[in-house]
């Protein structure tokens, strides 16, 4: 008898501890879940250089801020795709605009934090509809007032991964995504200086003066040791799309070669996620962005 009670016992011990352990074990997925964050931190990084002027650089197809304009509202269209695939409870996610350097007109500088939006529980229908509303007229606001201007202030991409996109463009438990809308070329005169073969610029005429101008400028590239500075070495929580490369003429190589020294760069800087995509008709690279804003 008691050997039948001791078996009784025994076997009800057996089936509370597994389970307890199914629990744990659905608490783990559960919060494996949690930290395979579905929250967004959107950024786009515009370069305002003369690449967007339209007399030094026109395009009779499609001017290039035009495109950048367009660029900007499929980034626009996969972030709202995102918000609106979520519950509003469950809403924690921004997206935002960068210059580098900022520019000197205080008015462009308002508009880039009207561009500066977040969601969370508390979030509206109408926040929703605001959103659409700022992303459909301000992005081509920024561009006429600086084609306007015509100060451009160049592109300090550099100066900004070294800084700023850390402490800008990434968040804990959030997915974060980079779009650097530029022509793929980088110069600002504050942040011009080289390391050996290595340099914190990248203009037609480095390339030129780089004679890289044959099918084997990669072994060009790997042998002399040239390409960008390192600018970070923390950076594997970034995703980054570069969209607009747009080689000056003369060299059939000049774009792979813009595209093999953002490459580099970016393994050095540890992004292990990443598109660099020539500058094309916003039509054809919204399929593009869309995918790269959702993931999959």
């Amino acid at each position: 008898m008691k050997k039948i009670f001791y078996l009784i016992i025994a076997s009800s011990l057996f089936i509370q501890c597994e389970k307890q352990e199914k629990k744990d074990s659905d608490n783990s997925i559960q919060l494996k879940d949690n930290s395979n964050s579905k929250n967004l931190n959107v950024s786009v990084l515009i370069d305002l250089s003369d690449r967007i002027d339209p007399e030094k650089n026109p395009n009779p197809t499609m001017e290039y801020f035009q495109r950048d304009t367009e660029y900007i509202k499929a980034i626009e269209k996969g972030f709202l795709d995102h918000i609106k695939s979520k519950k509003v409870i469950q809403l924690n996610d921004q997206m935002q605009v960068f210059f580098n350097p900022e520019p000197l007109d205080p008015k462009m500088n308002e508009l880039t934090k009207e561009l500066k939006v977040s969601f969370d529980k508390n979030t509206t229908k109408e926040n929703i509809s605001l959103v659409e509303n700022k992303y459909s007229s301000l992005p081509l606001q920024i561009y006429e007032s600086a084609i306007k201007d015509k100060k451009y202030v160049g592109s300090d991409i550099w100066e900004f991964f070294k800084n700023k996109a850390k402490d800008y463009c990434i968040k804990d438990d959030h997915r974060n995504v980079l779009f650097i809308l530029t022509d793929g070329y980088i110069y600002h005169k504050d942040s011009k200086f080289s390391e050996g073969q290595k340099t914190s610029y990248l203009t037609p005429e480095l390339v030129k003066s780089l004679k890289l101008n044959s099918s084997d400028f990669k072994n060009k590239i790997q042998e002399k040791g040239l390409g960008f500075v390192k600018a970070n070495d923390d950076l594997d929580n970034l995703e980054v799309i570069v969209l607009g490369i747009n080689p000056a003429k003369g060299n059939p190589f000049e774009a792979d070669i813009i595209k093999e020294y953002w490459e580099n760069w970016f393994k050095e800087m540890k992004i292990k996620n990443y598109q660099i995509k020539s500058a094309d008709l916003p039509s054809n690279l919204e399929p593009i962005i869309l995918k790269a804003i959702s993931g999959k």
